[in-house]
């Protein structure tokens, strides 16, 4: 196992079965990277000049902390005022860089990978990941290693703030589309699956502030996840036994970083990770279409996500826009096409109106507004959206395979169906759609698919793959 470097930072182990590989070395040395690059950046993107300090953030991880004091020590040595929220959701930090008027922000957190992983996520003044561009001279500088640090009377200062975890709830509570009352009203009882990590510090918060009462599993922000931090069906046995045995109306599952977000609904089944955006985005295109009539209804997600949100925002009279995988895509697209809402089909919902970043607060007191003014079950809710299956198979390459000429040909052989390339290729046929994107990591191609029954997904998705194989002899 070795360090992964991409553009939105650098991911890697912290001992383990597979090894250290996200040594204090390597911190230092990304970390002062990233640091040269927002000082190169001069003004900040929106024109204004640099404060000097950078928000720093982390989730509950064990390595959390050793991670933490050596990226604040290493920003203090070049000369930034460091910020340190402390334990905090990716986007309660990414907001505080915006709300702080920082030059950057530094997420430790390796999102939903298991425990012996951290990460460190990069951030500019806008408290949005780098783009490709950027990432990539983060890179190069680290490559190069021509650092300079401050002298004695240069140093930066260390400052505590954690004030955040409350303005985050506060921004989430005045967004127009946060019905309060109506929550209230409802009288919600939720049962919520916090990972051992920050989401179960400032859920209780939010919850509370809405007027839901609840049931904290895995509450304790440790690091120690009780469970595979994915919130994927096979992970989730405990909530969803929990949801059958209590009188609860929604069942709640965020990741370690809370950005992602999937549902439970109140009979015990799963509300399907691919339509939490799906339902809030219901929610929002026919609440913005009767707030304000003029507005274009246009929606984003990458080309791995369901159609559903397709349909949805084409049965208001919308657009639909795909962009490539990666949050940072996302967003880029988002800007683009003045997208109302946005994200991934990961549980990932992105609300330009509370900022341009993945997060399961905002996901949250969406979804409760529309079961409240629906007076719905989630189940019942769930009824109303269109049905897919997406299945994720893989084609395992030798390392010496050329993975680009193999896409190429597909992407010739389907030539009269509807082909998308911004991501490697995606095939759109009438009723069902295939996806190949080979992996920046390891010598695989990742295929997914779509259809309206698991077995069509899963059959279209292998006869790729068989076609794939026999390009290869």
């Amino acid at each position: 196992m070795t360090l992964i470097k991409s553009i939105s930072g650098i991911r890697g182990t912290i001992g383990g079965p597979t090894g250290d590989t996200l040594n204090p070395l390597d911190i230092v040395k990304f970390v002062t990277a990233y640091a040269t690059f927002i000082k190169r950046q001069g003004r900040k993107t929106d024109g204004s000049e640099p404060s000097g300090k950078i928000i720093v953030g982390r989730d509950a991880r064990i390595s959390g902390e050793m991670v933490k004091n050596v990226v604040c020590g290493t920003l203090m040595g070049y000369g930034y005022d460091v910020v340190n929220i402390g334990l905090a959701t990716t986007p309660t930090t990414e907001l505080a860089v915006r709300m702080s008027g920082a030059d950057g922000g530094i997420i430790i957190t390796a999102s939903h990978n298991p425990r012996q992983w951290n990460a460190l996520k990069l951030l500019n003044s806008e408290g949005e990941f780098l783009d490709k561009e950027a990432g990539n001279e983060v890179l190069r500088i680290a490559e190069a290693e021509a650092f300079e640090y401050a002298d004695v009377d240069h140093l930066g200062r260390y400052i505590e703030d954690n004030t955040f975890d409350e303005r985050h709830v506060e921004s989430v509570l005045a967004l127009r589309l946060v019905d309060r009352e109506a929550i209230r009203k409802a009288q919600f009882r939720v049962c919520v699956d916090a990972i051992n990590s920050v989401g179960g510090i400032i859920l209780p918060r939010l919850l509370e502030a809405l007027g839901v009462s609840y049931e904290i599993l895995n509450g304790e922000a440790n690091g120690d996840f009780a469970h595979n931090p994915e919130p994927l069906e096979k992970n989730l046995q405990g909530i969803m036994g929990r949801m059958r045995e209590g009188s609860f109306d929604l069942g709640i599952v965020v990741d370690p970083d809370v950005d992602r977000l999937a549902f439970i609904c109140e009979d015990g089944t799963m509300f399907g990770e691919e339509y939490t955006l799906v339902s809030v985005a219901d929610y929002v295109l026919s609440n913005t279409q009767h707030l304000t009539p003029n507005t274009q209804l246009t929606t984003v997600s990458n080309l791995s996500s369901t159609r559903a949100l397709r349909d949805v925002t084409e049965k208001y009279g919308g657009q639909y826009a795909a962009a490539a995988v990666g949050e940072v895509n996302v967003t880029t697209r988002m800007k683009q096409v003045g997208a109302v809402i946005g994200g991934e089909g990961n549980g990932g919902v992105i609300y330009p109106e509370s900022h341009y970043g993945r997060d399961a607060l905002v996901g949250i007191a969406l979804f409760l507004s529309s079961l409240a003014q629906k007076g719905m079950k989630a189940s019942q809710l769930r009824k109303t959206f269109p049905a897919y299956f997406i299945a994720k198979n893989r084609i395992d390459l030798t390392p010496s395979t050329d993975v680009d000429a193999i896409l190429e040909r597909v992407k010739q052989m389907f030539a009269n169906e509807q082909v998308n390339d911004i991501d490697g290729v995606k095939i759109d046929f009438p009723d069902k759609w295939v996806h190949l994107r080979k992996s920046n990591t390891e010598p695989i191609i990742r295929v997914y698919s779509e259809a309206h029954t698991m077995d069509e997904a899963d059959a279209l998705g292998k006869q790729i793959m068989d076609i794939v194989y026999k390009m290869q002899g």
